[in-house]
């Protein structure tokens, strides 16, 4: 399969357009709020970003606008952890987080030992989260080598960023699913050598989490790692209290879970935590002194009652932490990153720290990015960015209709689709500049890799 190609493609949006230029954890006004922007894409990349009235002489003279009235734009949603494998157990009865793997998730995976099946499931997934304004994830596959040619053949037709890896896991979990280190390892690396930098995909080395690797895959997981520069790393850390006494007791030498993963060298730049719930201050500065980042998954740890992930905490000014919101599918019951943004926001209230709207869109966006190591190519509006877009109906529903229609700001509008906002506010989705998914304007089906909408004239 060829990758997907953009090669003279041209296209041009215009509405009100939002964007971050920083980190608002750190710094004040970084939201980048223009009413009434135009954007012009070519080959895959953002071309032209402004006022219209500034840039408007930027855009070539057979190219048609597609305005975007009373709607938001911004860059396409950054879900940091996912598991696209776990798609079709989504609202499994939840339980505990241990009891909950073993008795749905590696259920459910063992099922990916059949392609047709992985290719059906990636299928579902893409679909999913583009329709709901998503356009980069990072994906835990299966044990099976054909479940991570699934889902990156999928992507590659979609023309998407995405991060995916093989799950190494040779301990603590069902026979099927179990590979060695050795296995593991070659496993990994051949699918690093098929698919790592192929159209938009790169690779995830992915131990699934200590307790189901023993000291030898994690040693293995982490030669290969740095062994292959550009390459990711992605795992889950300290998501529930259980877990986390389960790791000690597994690796009584260490002083505990971040420890192990120190151990073994797969702390660094490009290293992905998921969770994070209950790491302490020590933890934390180890995670920024190596540029570690962390996957926020707020859904999935109401959903299996883990914790509260400090925010304020990760984000500290004196050693801030790359952050980024993750759906963490199927224990997170929503691929909506809106849904996401306000549980994240649910979560700091329980913390006593408030999120507004800027920091609850920026982890779904640019915070992603960065956490991803990718925001120098997506997560926010930029000239020579790539351009993965979205755009947001604030007047959705009823009740978003009712709170936004009378927002005296920017800000107020964001919040409302943040807090009461889900996939239904997704009018489309661009991927590479070009429509992805627009949403059915009556009780038709949904439309995947549509022609774009009804062009108008942009002096209009």
């Amino acid at each position: 399969m060829t990758a997907h190609r953009w090669e003279s493609q041209v296209s041009a949006l215009r509405g009100h357009a939002i964007s971050f230029s920083g980190d608002p954890f750190l710094d004040e006004n970084v939201l980048v709020d223009v009413e009434d922007a135009l954007i012009v894409c070519r080959d895959g990349k953002v071309a032209t970003f402004g006022p219209y009235a500034e840039v408007c002489h930027e855009l070539p003279n057979d190219v048609e606008v597609v305005r975007y009235e009373n709607m938001l734009l911004c860059a396409g949603f950054v879900d940091a952890h996912t598991h696209y494998v776990q798609t079709h157990i989504v609202g499994a009865f939840g339980e505990q987080l241990i009891d909950w793997l073993n008795r749905y998730a590696f259920v459910e995976e063992q099922r990916f030992s059949d392609r047709h099946y992985s290719e059906a499931v990636a299928a579902v997934f893409f679909d999913q989260v583009i329709a709901s304004g998503t356009t980069t994830a990072c994906t835990f596959c299966a044990t099976y080598p054909g479940s991570v040619d699934a889902f990156f053949e999928e992507s590659l037709r979609r023309g998407t960023r995405m991060i995916a890896g093989k799950v190494m896991m040779d301990s603590n979990a069902p026979k099927p699913l179990l590979d060695t280190a050795q296995s593991g390892y070659e496993e990994s690396e051949a699918l690093i050598d098929r698919w790592h930098g192929r159209g938009r995909n790169l690779y995830a080395i992915t131990p699934r989490f200590a307790l189901t690797s023993t000291p030898a895959q994690l040693e293995a997981a982490g030669s290969l790692w740095a062994s292959r520069p550009g390459t990711y790393m992605h795992t889950h850390v300290s998501e529930s209290l259980r877990e986390i006494e389960l790791v000690r007791t597994l690796f009584p030498d260490l002083g505990g879970y971040v420890d192990v993963y120190e151990r073994y060298g797969l702390l660094g730049k490009r290293a992905v935590l998921a969770h994070g719930v209950h790491l302490s201050e020590p933890d934390l500065a180890r995670l920024h002194k190596t540029r570690t980042a962390l996957a926020h998954c707020p859904t999935s740890n109401l959903f299996l009652g883990s914790g509260l992930f400090d925010v304020r905490a990760a984000k500290r000014r004196e050693r801030p932490i790359s952050v980024g919101l993750g759906s963490d599918i199927g224990a997170g019951t929503s691929f909506s990153l809106l849904a996401a943004m306000g549980d994240a926001y649910k979560v700091a209230e329980l913390r006593a720290h408030p999120m507004d709207a800027t920091k609850l869109f920026y982890l779904a966006t640019l915070g992603g990015a960065e956490a991803l190591c990718l925001a120098d190519e997506i997560g926010s509006i930029n000239v020579g960015k790539e351009a993965d877009l979205v755009v947001l109906d604030p007047r959705a529903t009823p009740l978003l209709s009712a709170q936004t229609t009378r927002a005296e700001s920017t800000e107020e509008i964001m919040f409302a689709l943040a807090l009461i906002g889900d996939e239904r506010a997704v009018v489309a989705t661009y991927v590479g500049g070009e429509l992805a998914y627009e949403r059915p304007s009556g009780a038709a089906g949904t439309r995947f890799a549509c022609s774009a909408p009804t062009a108008v004239d942009p002096g209009k």
